[in-house]
């Protein structure tokens, strides 16, 4: 992979070592408790509730969790536990990491963009 590093090779490694690559059915429940957890910070802070960069965080984080559930259902793997819970939760945990990651970039992104605007207009 292009952007793999070290820790993410020695993550990957022991996902494999310890899973077919096939039975991760739970993995989907790590990005679907964040995405709860965060619609429902999101209406309790207010400055949440009208930021833009946390609108799109919950959408990011809803829309991975819709797509694990909905795989998931697919494949009819949607409430069954696979041998080894842990790489189930590590993979979903990569999974959720990687949407604030790309939140993140979105954030520093816009962020630019706006500070060239403004560099711009001025």
């Amino acid at each position: 992979m292009f952007f793999e590093t070290k820790s993410l090779n020695t993550m990957k490694k022991f996902y494999l070592q310890n899973t077919n690559g096939d039975d991760n059915m739970t993995c989907y429940a790590v990005p679907t408790t964040a995405a709860i957890i965060h619609y429902f910070l999101r209406k309790k802070i207010p400055s949440w509730n009208t930021s833009k960069y946390h609108s799109w965080l919950n959408q990011l984080l809803l829309g991975g969790a819709i797509f694990g559930v909905v795989d998931h259902w697919w494949h009819g793997e949607l409430f069954l536990i696979g041998d080894n819970i842990v790489s189930d939760l590590l993979l979903g945990l990569i999974i959720t990491v990687t949407t604030f990651i790309v939140a993140g970039i979105m954030v520093v992104a816009d962020k630019l963009k706006v500070k060239q605007t403004m560099k711009f207009v001025n």
